[in-house]
């Protein structure tokens, strides 16, 4: 417990001094945890048949990558919900479930299907991928991930919201995160590996 103390009061003095580069050395680090645990499940238990696949040192940058620049637009974004709709209107009066609520109702309508948008449209261009597979990536992905979100979110946020003090509402949900990132790493892995098979066959047929 004093180890998990000295942790948290030097996060909030960095966060303090430098909030949103500590937002997005958080994010990133945790964002790229979820990756590496995503991998190193792939190689524990492979598919039937499947050849053993090296370490991607490079996919795990772009995960990092990508979180750094979500956190700080993450950290505004809940700042947002914070004077928009705050939970109580003086230190004594009790939590407003409806302020609660609505809090939840635009994170998951308004940030949530724009967080994965980002996430589909940088991992794409990090990845070097063409306008068309861009558009196949998000025409095969956007949805399911969405609605996957939906499924496991609004109950996160929930918690988030209403027991977190706003600078540790970023670490929270990406320490939560870390098994949507883990859930994000293999789809997109999954949905990568089927366009490079599909462009491979291109490539034998023009040939």
């Amino acid at each position: 417990m004093a180890t998990i103390a000295i942790i948290g009061r030097i996060y909030q003095q960095s966060f303090d001094a430098r909030p949103h580069l500590t937002l997005a050395t958080a994010n990133g680090t945790l964002s790229a945890i979820g990756d590496v645990v995503a991998q190193s499940l792939n190689k524990a238990f492979p598919e039937p048949n499947q050849r053993p696949i090296p370490y991607d040192i490079q996919r795990t940058v772009r995960f990092f990558c990508f979180g750094v620049g979500m956190g700080p637009i993450i950290g505004r974004w809940n700042q947002f919900l914070e004077h928009t709709f705050p939970l109580r209107t003086n230190s004594r009066s009790t939590v407003s479930m409806s302020a609660l609520a609505k809090r939840v109702f635009f994170d998951q309508t308004v940030m949530a299907p724009i967080g994965i948008a980002m996430f589909l449209g940088s991992m794409g261009v990090m990845e070097g991928r063409s306008n068309s597979q861009l558009r196949e990536k998000y025409s095969s992905l956007f949805f399911p991930a969405l609605l996957a979100n939906w499924k496991v979110w609004p109950a996160a946020q929930l918690i988030n919201f209403r027991y977190m003090p706003l600078p540790y509402r970023v670490p929270f949900s990406q320490s939560c995160g870390v098994f949507w990132t883990l859930y994000l790493s293999l789809l997109n892995a999954k949905q990568d590996k089927a366009q490079d098979t599909n462009d491979k066959k291109r490539q034998t047929i023009d040939a």
